[in-house]
């Protein structure tokens, strides 16, 4: 019986970009992959949709859009004269849709948590899974991921300070939040792009725009990433899987999936994923790749009604969105304020000394938009000189190199003292 062929060069509707192009059959595959289809069943913006309704887009839509952009710096690229074969647009459009592909649920919120290993390291794991499936198709596009290329520039297309990458969370992000901070010109942006010495640089022209987008990019992590209500239900979810975790260790019956049991149940090390260790039949990558936010949604709708009063408590405030208090501090919690604190839920809330301490939380979080030390931005002037986007600039940007440094101290609204 003759196979019906399949048609893989496909046109997506982006809210955000209008219609996308699948110009690759090897591409299309890779979306189709069971992998990549994962990332439909994670947001983007973890649990920013509690403060944001509009934010559940996933991770899927993202790889999408930055695979959008990397085709449109490819032209632009060329059109400049710079040689990028098909092969290299093919790898180099493959690193980036893939680039996100190792992502524990509620994107960056859970990593280091679930799992002690990295997503970019998870997904370098799963990208050479892909690549022994594929029959070593996406050879070239793991050599630019892992910088190993000899064409650098490819590389900072998919990882640097001004890749696709940021270019398209910052404008789905800003779309799907209404936040109007982060709109940037990434028309402009990616016109403007150029390539000198084996480096990707910005023409001249093009410097009020990046000044644009790095401002619009801090903007954006105090108003949407970092919002200070966003981070309480983020800390909350950690202290909900911290004390599940805690409850199976003790041989507690709790109920979760499968998958997220295993997790519980075991603390995978980044060498038990690069060894790719087998537990109940299963490879520790495969069981990854079955994990999504569904698996948290679901297992904490049910232990609101758990017999652990620390457990069913936080989940039920997290599942019906009764969020801690977040106050921001100028220090760290001092010892005696904490102690405070802690009488207070002992008397409120829960008596157990040991308890009392899932019900505060205090932190700090910290932001640079332009972290100088790190990979540059080069400005290209029309006389082949180039200069790093502090020197360039005519605007002060030290303020966004500058690490700020915001401590925080979260806890039941009941006893809210300041």
């Amino acid at each position: 019986m003759k196979r019906k062929q399949v048609n893989k060069k496909k046109i997506i509707n982006d809210p955000v970009f209008g219609f996308i192009n699948l110009q690759s059959e090897t591409v299309f595959d890779l979306l189709e992959h069971p992998f990549f289809q994962r990332l439909r069943r994670i947001k983007q913006l973890g649990l920013s949709f509690m403060v944001f309704p509009g934010a559940n887009h996933s991770r899927f839509e993202h790889a999408l859009g930055a695979t959008h952009l990397m085709r449109q710096a490819i032209s632009t690229l060329r059109l400049k004269g710079h040689k990028i074969t098909e092969e290299e647009a093919e790898a180099v459009t493959i690193a980036i849709l893939l680039h996100d592909i190792g992502h524990a649920p509620f994107s960056h919120v859970l990593e280091n948590t679930l799992v002690n290993c990295s997503h970019e390291e998870i997904s370098l794991l799963l990208m050479q899974e892909l690549n022994r499936e594929f029959g070593g198709q996406l050879d070239l596009a793991i050599k630019i991921f892992r910088n190993e290329y000899k064409k650098q520039f490819l590389h900072q297309l998919v990882a640097s300070q001004l890749d696709m990458d940021r270019l398209d969370y910052l404008s789905r992000d800003s779309f799907f939040t209404g936040v109007a901070e982060g709109t940037i010109g990434i028309d402009r942006i990616i016109k403007m792009l150029n390539v000198y010495d084996d480096q990707l640089v910005v023409d001249v022209k093009g410097i009020y725009s990046i000044e644009k987008f790095l401002i619009s990019r801090r903007l954006m992590y105090w108003q949407v990433y970092l919002h200070k209500t966003v981070v309480a239900a983020e800390f909350m979810l950690l202290n909900v899987l911290k004390r599940a975790r805690q409850l199976i260790h003790a041989g507690e019956k709790l109920y979760a999936t499968p998958t997220l049991k295993i997790f519980l149940e075991n603390a995978f090390l980044s060498e038990d994923f690069c060894r790719n260790i087998e537990i109940e039949g299963r490879s520790v990558l495969n069981w990854y790749t079955l994990l999504d936010d569904n698996d948290i949604f679901i297992s904490m709708k049910e232990w609101q009604h758990h017999s652990d009063p620390v457990l069913s408590k936080l989940a039920q405030c997290l599942t019906n969105r009764k969020l801690f208090r977040i106050r921001m501090l100028d220090k760290p919690l001092s010892k005696k304020k904490e102690e405070s604190l802690l009488a207070l839920i002992r008397e409120k809330i829960i008596a157990n000394p040991e308890d009392a301490k899932y019900f505060l939380m205090a932190d700090v979080i910290t932001n640079s938009a332009y972290n100088k030390h790190d990979e540059n931005i080069f400005v290209l002037y029309k006389d082949h000189t180039i200069k790093e986007l502090n020197e360039a600039s005519d605007i002060n940007l030290s303020v966004l190199s500058k690490a700020v440094r915001k401590y925080f101290v979260c806890y039941p609204k009941e006893l809210d003292i300041y």
